[in-house]
């Protein structure tokens, strides 16, 4: 049984919720403040937040700052803001899902699964991926290129770590966005690309004249290693 916390302050939205997340078998807790919600995630330890964006006392989005600075709780956002800035900003923030209103319990009851099996995952298991001079150790969550270390942000960790794992196939921006972002549905192309930009520059290279990231394109990308490296 997975323990939820829903921090959500219309009692229209949250008490059928509530109902309908129990009778699939989930022990619920319920807030209707931010400062509340935050209370009971550092108090009961859920295993899983769902936030509310629009909430009374404080934005759901410093809110969600402010869950990731003390705790690592997996968060999906749901709230009526289908906004795509505000998505990738909210999942660029530390979010693990967004989910935007209306939606049915079953939607909600889905991801909330799903979620909570990625965050089982025991990254202990998760072998440091080789590609050339490139190593990626997602157990640290560290990354170097020809033994220097390179600094990335955690999406773009996330970014290379999936490429890296599948060195020399073609990944769609489809891909990229349902697996690292976690957007559901296409028409966010524009952030894969800057952070593929981002990517290409701390890796000492450009679009233009590539060592490891190679866009195909039309389709997507592929991560191989150097000429000289294989």
């Amino acid at each position: 049984m997975a323990r939820l916390l829903l921090i959500e302050d219309d009692l229209t939205i949250r008490a059928p919720l509530l109902r309908a997340l129990r009778e699939r078998g989930h022990a619920v807790a319920a807030a209707s403040t931010a400062l509340d919600g935050l209370r009971d995630a550092l108090d009961d330890r859920p295993d899983l937040v769902v936030l509310d964006l629009g909430l009374p006392d404080l934005d759901g989005g410093e809110l969600l700052r402010m869950l990731r600075a003390v705790s690592s709780v997996p968060v999906i956002v749901a709230t009526a803001r289908d906004d795509e800035a505000e998505i990738v900003r909210m999942l660029d923030a530390g979010a693990d899902d967004y989910l935007v209103k209306p939606f049915t319990a079953a939607q909600l009851d889905a991801r909330a699964r799903a979620v909570l099996r990625r965050s089982a995952a025991d990254p202990a298991t998760d072998p440091v991926l080789v590609v050339g001079g490139l190593r990626v150790d997602p157990r640290a969550r560290q990354v170097t290129l020809d033994g220097a270390p390179v600094e990335l942000t955690p999406r773009e960790f996330d970014l290379l770590h999936h490429l890296a794992g599948r060195p020399g196939q073609v990944v769609t921006k489809r891909e990229l966005l349902t697996e690292v972002w976690r957007i559901p549905y296409g028409g966010a192309d524009k952030t894969v690309d800057v952070h593929l930009s981002w990517l290409r520059r701390k890796l000492g290279e450009s679009a233009q004249e590539p060592r490891y990231l190679h866009t195909v394109r039309g389709v997507g990308v592929r991560l191989n290693a150097p000429e000289s490296s294989r």
